[in-house]
C-alpha cells in the first residue's frame, strides 16, 4: 500500500512538471502542439506500423530535449545572479541541441509523410 502511494505522489509530481512547463514555456507549447499534429497525422494516413513508431519517437524526443534544455536553463539562472560566457555558451549548446532534434523531426516527418501527402493532393485536385 505504501509503494502504491509513493507512486501515485511521482506521478503527481510528474504530471505537474509537465504542466509547469506547458504554462511557463512558450516553444514546448509550439513543440507539443507540432508533436500532437505528427502523431494525429501518423494515426489518419496509412503508415507502417514502423514509420508510426518513428514519428511518436521523435516527437516525445523533441519534447524531452526541450524539457532537458528548460530544467538546465533555469539551474543556470539560478546559480548565477548575471550571465557569465559559460552560462550563456551552456544554454547556447542546449538549444542548439533542441534545434537539431527539432530539424531532424521535421526531416523525417517530411520523408515518412510526403508519398501521402501527393496522393491527397491528387484526390483534392483531381489532376492525377
Amino acid at each position: 500500500m505504501r509503494r502504491s502511494r509513493a507512486l501515485v505522489k511521482s506521478i503527481a509530481h510528474a504530471y505537474h512538471g509537465l504542466t509547469s512547463a506547458f504554462h511557463s514555456e512558450r516553444n514546448f507549447q509550439i513543440q507539443f502542439l507540432c508533436a500532437l499534429l505528427a502523431v494525429s497525422a501518423a494515426w489518419y494516413w496509412p503508415l507502417l506500423k514502423y514509420e508510426r513508431i518513428v514519428i511518436v519517437l521523435i516527437a516525445v524526443s523533441v519534447l524531452v530535449l526541450e524539457l532537458m534544455n528548460s530544467v538546465l536553463e533555469r539551474l543556470a539562472d539560478a546559480s548565477s545572479a548575471r550571465l557569465s560566457p559559460i552560462v550563456k555558451e551552456i544554454k547556447d549548446m542546449m538549444a542548439g541541441a533542441v534545434l537539431l532534434t527539432a530539424l531532424a523531426a521535421v526531416g523525417l516527418g517530411i520523408y515518412i509523410f510526403s508519398p501521402h501527402f501527393s496522393l491527397t493532393l491528387c484526390d483534392i485536385i483531381d489532376l492525377c
